[in-house]
């Protein structure tokens, strides 16, 4: 089997010679060939001299791809027009993966029709959480890119996150790339590039595969311990949704904007006014803010459209 790990960097070498020191000692079978595309988008830090240097320590395991096309997705999908392998593992410049990451996440499509995989992203504590973040739900830690569904292995009826998942290299031929209208950006960070392929392939009628045993351990820095980045990341998320769906069309609405999300935003208003509990009140808080960039992005997208139309009459 032939595996390419793509990983993507943007002016993070600091952590990044961490991440590839993890994936260095990575163990496979013999039998596989594997190697870790790293996928420059358009760095200027010392991002290519820390590359080069893992390309000299361990010859034909490493490659630098330069990509200057701004933005997550760009890189991805250079990474993935690059990829020598057929199978596509992906995993971000500030993780630390376990030795056996790689091979409990690929094992899975040996020999069955499965079209990709997925393992637990753990955090990496630099400080103790605060008091006024939610320790409980399903997606309270989504912020910090973890991913968590317990230590039995099974089909994955979600779709995984993208430091730590893996897919056929059919599946993009297939399907498409990444987005680029999702994913990091200059003055973007909208996000959602990864989960979106992931439920592009279930809505296809896919088979995932979840495995607890590939484990990643992501860090969880203090910059991102604070409610304003919380409140801007369900925001982004909020956006993210609607640009992977559009605008619902079914139901009443108002100047364009579907009433339910009007309701939404008044049932979570009056929640967070009147919980006094503090880790549940910033939940309805992070909620209502995730309502709020739904709001936005429809109201974007319905500009845009008018835009469009405005353009086409005046054209000759």
């Amino acid at each position: 089997m032939w595996i390419t790990v793509i990983l993507c960097t943007y002016n993070r070498c600091s952590t990044l010679a961490k991440a590839l020191e993890s994936l260095a000692l990575e163990s496979l079978p013999d039998s596989d060939e594997w190697e870790v595309l790293v996928v420059d988008n358009n760095s200027v830090d010392k991002t290519r001299e820390v590359v080069e240097e893992f390309c000299c320590r361990y010859p034909g395991r490493f490659r630098y791809l330069f990509e200057s096309r701004q933005g997550k997705s760009n890189a991805l999908n250079a990474g993935i027009r690059e990829a020598r392998g057929d199978i596509l593992a992906f995993a971000d410049d500030d993780v630390t993966a376990e030795p056996m990451w790689l091979r409990n996440l690929t094992a899975a499509l040996r020999d069955n029709d499965l079209a990709g995989a997925g393992g637990r992203i753990l955090p990496h504590w630099t400080c103790a959480p605060p008091r006024w973040l939610p320790s409980e739900g399903r997606y309270a830690s989504a912020p910090f890119a973890l991913f968590d569904l317990g230590l039995k292995a099974g089909p994955l009826a979600e779709p995984p996150f993208g430091t730590n998942m893996a897919f056929r290299k059919a599946m993009f031929e297939k399907y498409g790339g990444f987005r680029t209208d999702l994913g990091p950006c200059p003055g973007s960070e909208i996000r959602g590039e990864d989960t979106e392929f992931g439920r592009r392939l279930l809505a296809g009628g896919e088979q995932l595969w979840y495995e607890p045993s590939a484990v990643v351990y992501h860090p969880v820095p203090e910059n991102r311990l604070v409610k304003r980045y919380h409140l801007a990341w369900w925001y982004d998320k909020g956006r993210a949704d609607i640009r992977e769906v559009g605008i619902p069309r079914n139901g009443l609405r108002c100047k364009g904007v579907p009433l339910c999300l009007f309701r939404r935003l008044a049932r979570w208003t009056l929640q967070w006014m009147i919980e006094v509990r503090r880790a549940q009140r910033f939940e309805a808080k992070m909620k209502l803010w995730g309502i709020r960039g739904a709001i936005a992005e429809c109201c974007n997208e319905l500009l845009a459209t008018k835009r469009q139309v405005v353009e086409r009459k005046l054209s000759p």
